[in-house]
């Protein structure tokens, strides 16, 4: 029988650290709901002493979940420590995670102690926080770049001090995978009591080896991979959940492991965190891009069409990619859009159900027939978003050939209506200015992208945009059957996300 891996699921806490990916508090629950469905073992919910709204997030997630293990980071610090345990004393199954530096240039220009102050430094956290509870996990930040013998040194001193867990991150994405494999072969052969921890890995994509290096320490025995969905992260991102999960579950020949993940749930996962972030899934990303099931060469569709397996070594259904579903449309009634959201993993009470409900019934008018990904866009803008400042009450454009085109916007900011106009180089870039100029926005856009949600002419047109103000980035996407509609949403979203990042500014500067 294969080992079981623990899938420790950090896009909360590091996948929340990608650039413009900030999560409000609804969000962060409803996210976090869905990865205990998933079936993930441990759920890091964040960093609470980073903020105040970080320090409630995780303190209802830790209220909310039933049976997944609700872990908060803390750096090797008692006001961190305690920080983190007020977040999550009341989850069914609390963890601690402290971590501390131990390569020789974060010691150094970083942390500014020496070896002895490090190995202190984790004696005094690990004990403290294993005398909160038994479930403590420690990790050596910078481990793939650290000195060998003195990572065992610090392993085994946090091991003494009652870590359950410890973990080796690749921090900076450094390690390719044959290294890494020889270094945790090295950690278990070198660390006193390794037997009475369980021996995690932490990569990053800089590389692009994050994954590949996830998997050659799984080899070598470690046994539990932290992971984000859809790989995202800081800088390049984290090891994918999807990649590891489906590698382990698809050689099983040569990966003698296994997770408890419920597979048939990882596509609506992967759906539900791009569109709660704003960050769109690419298209050839492995196991959850539009184009992973997809086949355009003539010889590939043959292949296919007489045995799948030629060309396609998963199934689509395995990772709950049903092709062709049946589609709601005008004349759904409430019912039956309760049990279909459900069984896309949205348990709405009565009055989220309401607000989507009529959204449904608006779009069903403009659409035959409304898809799951249809589905999903009403729930972002209904009830997966900031609480807003400003809302989208009114737009009308003009524009053509031979027209200079304009915009009439009116919002409602903070309760009061407000409506301006304005010109532009085109319909969207009028909108724009016209939202700019009523809001008093000094933000940038850096990005600005389109996609259709579906096939066909009256396809939702899915917007993201990235915007950037006083250092702060955030991303918003807005999705409707007009084009121009959807960018406005998207530039209105991705201000209201840059009011919240005021709100809850990130205080932390250390992180995995």
């Amino acid at each position: 029988m294969p080992e079981k891996v623990i899938i420790f699921d950090t896009t909360l806490r590091d996948g929340e650290q990608s650039p413009g990916a900030s999560m409000n508090t609804a969000e962060k629950v409803r996210l976090a709901v869905q990865l205990e469905k998933l079936g993930v073992d441990v759920i890091e919910a964040g960093f609470p002493a980073a903020s105040e709204g970080d320090f409630e997030a995780v303190s209802k997630i830790a209220d909310r979940l039933k049976h997944t293990e609700v872990a908060g980071l803390a750096r090797a610090s008692k006001g961190d420590i305690e920080r983190a345990w007020n977040a999550i004393q009341h989850a069914a199954r609390p963890r601690i995670h402290t971590f501390i530096a131990t390569s020789d240039i974060h010691m150094k220009y970083k942390l500014n102690m020496n070896r002895e102050q490090v190995l202190a430094a984790t004696r005094e956290a690990v004990t403290f926080a294993r005398s909160l509870t038994d479930n403590v996990e420690f990790s050596a930040e910078d481990g793939s770049r650290s000195d060998r013998d003195f990572l065992c040194q610090v392993f085994e001193a946090a091991i003494e001090a009652g870590a359950s867990t410890i973990n080796l991150p690749d921090t900076v994405g450094y390690a390719v995978p044959d290294e890494f494999a020889d270094m945790v072969r090295y950690v278990i052969a070198n660390t006193p009591g390794i037997g009475n921890a369980v021996l995690s890995v932490h990569c990053h994509n800089d590389l692009g080896l994050a994954t590949a290096n996830t998997l050659a320490a799984i080899n070598a025995g470690a046994r539990q991979a932290e992971v984000t969905i859809n790989g995202i992260g800081e800088r390049a991102g984290n090891t994918s959940l999807e990649e590891v999960v489906m590698a382990l579950h698809t050689r099983q020949n040569y990966l003698p492991a296994a997770t408890d993940i419920k597979k048939d749930q990882i596509h609506p996962t992967s759906r539900l965190v791009s569109m709660i972030t704003g960050i769109i899934v690419q298209p050839n990303k492995a196991i959850v891009g539009a184009n992973a099931f997809a086949h355009e060469a003539g010889i590939h569709q043959d292949g296919v069409l007489k045995n799948p397996m030629t060309y396609e070594i998963m199934k689509p259904e395995t990772i709950g990619l049903s092709r062709n579903r049946l589609v709601l449309g005008k004349h759904s009634g409430r019912h039956a859009l309760r049990n279909h959201l459900k069984e896309m993993g949205y348990d709405l009470s009565d009055e989220e159900l309401d607000i989507v409900f009529t959204k449904f019934k608006d779009l069903a008018d403009k659409k035959k027939q409304l898809v799951d990904e249809d589905l999903e866009a009403i729930v972002t803008e209904g009830i997966l978003r900031t609480v807003d400042v400003f809302e989208l009450e009114y737009l009308h454009v003009t524009c053509g050939t031979t027209v200079l085109p304009m915009a009439s916007v009116k919002l409602n900011v903070n309760g009061r209506s407000m409506k301006g106009a304005g010109y532009g180089n085109g319909p969207i870039d009028s909108a724009f200015n016209t939202i700019a100029k009523i809001v008093g926005t000094d933000s940038e856009l850096l990005r600005f992208s389109v996609s259709a949600l579906t096939g066909g002419t009256d396809a939702q047109g899915e917007v993201t945009v990235r915007l950037q103000e006083d250092g702060l980035l955030a991303l918003g996407r807005g999705s409707d059957p007009d084009i121009i509609t959807a960018s406005a949403k998207a530039y209105i979203n991705g201000l209201n996300r840059l009011e919240y990042l005021k709100r809850h500014p990130n205080k932390a500067s250390e992180v995995l």
